[in-house]
């Protein structure tokens, strides 16, 4: 498969964080499943949105996850 038709999946998600000094949710039940995306690009800006819709809450933390590192951990792949 040629790189520029390779998937390099990423998937967007937050919720409320316990404390500020540590990465641990209120509620896993709650949390916010923003979607996978094709490419970093795409869930970057998607990440982007939600992050500037929850700005008043310094609690809410949205994270990327590099999917496409996940499912080869072998392959060396940028994005």
């Amino acid at each position: 498969m040629e790189t520029e038709n390779k998937q390099l999946l990423h998937l967007v998600f937050g919720g409320e964080l316990d404390a500020l000094s540590e990465v641990r949710f209120r509620d896993l039940d709650g949390l916010d499943i923003v979607g996978i995306y094709p490419d970093y690009k795409s869930a970057y800006a998607a990440w982007k949105s939600k992050a500037q819709q929850t700005v008043d809450n310094a609690h809410m933390r949205y994270f990327i996850v590099h999917l496409h590192r996940l499912l080869n951990p072998d392959e060396e792949a940028g994005g």
